[in-house]
């Protein structure tokens, strides 16, 4: 499918938008953002008050290819500019020791904030031009841009998402599907050694290969960590309740679901698992992908999907346990975790 990218005439209204303080929604290669003037603290109360999201949830500052990423931060570490030099433009952000001149906002209040440079066309035409409008003016231009959605909801890969969560109170840049569509990887090199906050694209091992250490990761107990973008417990949820299982405890509850109305419940699972089940009248099956990235680029897709499909339930099957499996692995659970939470409750 071709994409029409907007027109540079967009790109330069989209700039000025930002310029005034308003937001734009603009697309990265993985997922949508909801993108304000970082440096403004007025702008940046929008973006939490659009989302819904609470202050102290920090938010990462997007930067042109051109900007000086040393301007948004106390302090650039060698390991820090050798991923820079490894992963910019691309899905890596970097937790860093926020600059005294730099919006608390941008950080909910945290001394640390998340700056990384992404490798999507129209995200960059569009900082480039933000950043273009701010020379001679003694700021940089980097623009904040959570997810473009209401908080805690499937984040969007595509234009129509965004409009299906915020109809017209938005602009949006259209930039076609994300190509990576989960969120990128936080790396936190705030406190003198890495650790992964949240996975993503880039790999721990491709950032051990780079700075020569593996990065500490999550596993519940590192207290002094930074709170990060997408790191809360429940997160990345539809709205039809979703549970993360074994097949072996799916059967179970297939074989309970008697169905109502044209009602059925959701099967996400390898076709080797499900068996006859991809074929019962009850169930909506989906064939879950076999390879990590696929999984990861159709993920958001396919929840958004999923709640518009008249089912009672999502069930989906636990994914394998290996490395690569890691940040799918992470959504998900994180998807399961916010109806548990509901179910405790």
């Amino acid at each position: 499918m071709t994409i029409h990218y907007p027109s540079a005439a967009q790109i330069d209204e989209a700039a000025a938008r930002l310029d005034a303080g308003a937001l734009v929604v603009f697309p990265t290669e993985t997922v949508y953002g909801l993108g304000g003037d970082a440096e403004s603290a007025d702008a940046i109360a929008r973006i939490y008050a659009a989302k819904g999201r609470p202050a102290n949830h920090p938010v990462i500052v997007h930067l042109a290819p051109e900007a000086d990423p040393g301007y948004w931060v106390r302090a650039l570490p060698a390991d820090a500019q050798k991923l820079i030099d490894a992963f910019w433009p691309g899905p890596l952000t970097l937790i860093l020791k926020r600059a005294d001149h730099i919006p608390a906002a941008v950080s909910g209040g945290q001394d640390s904030m998340g700056v990384r440079v992404p490798s999507h066309p129209v995200a960059q035409q569009l900082l480039s031009a933000f950043h273009g409008r701010r020379v001679g003016t003694g700021k940089q231009g980097g623009v904040a841009g959570p997810s473009a959605n209401r908080f805690g909801h499937v984040s969007p890969t595509t234009a129509q998402h965004v409009r299906d969560e915020f109809g017209g109170a938005v602009h949006v840049l259209d930039g076609g599907a994300a190509d990576v569509g989960i969120e990128s990887t936080i790396l936190d090199l705030s406190r003198g050694f890495p650790a992964l906050l949240r996975p993503g694209y880039v790999s721990p091992q491709q950032i051990a290969e780079v700075i020569g250490v593996a990065p500490r990761l999550p596993d519940g107990t590192d207290a002094t960590a930074p709170l990060a973008s997408g790191t809360l417990k429940a997160h990345y949820a539809p709205r039809t309740p979703l549970a993360l299982l074994p097949f072996a405890a799916i059967e179970p509850l297939l074989t309970a679901f008697g169905g109502a109305g044209d009602r059925k419940i959701a099967l996400v699972a390898r076709e080797s698992s499900a068996g006859a089940w991809a074929h019962a009248p009850q169930v909506h099956f989906v064939a879950a992908p076999k390879d990590p990235q696929r999984y990861a680029r159709e993920l958001y897709g396919l929840l958004r999907a999923l709640d518009r499909a008249n089912v009672e339930r999502i069930l989906i099957e636990k994914l394998p346990d290996g490395i690569e499996w890691i940040a799918i692995n992470d959504r998900l659970g994180r998807a399961a975790a916010a109806f548990e939470a509901q179910a405790e409750e």
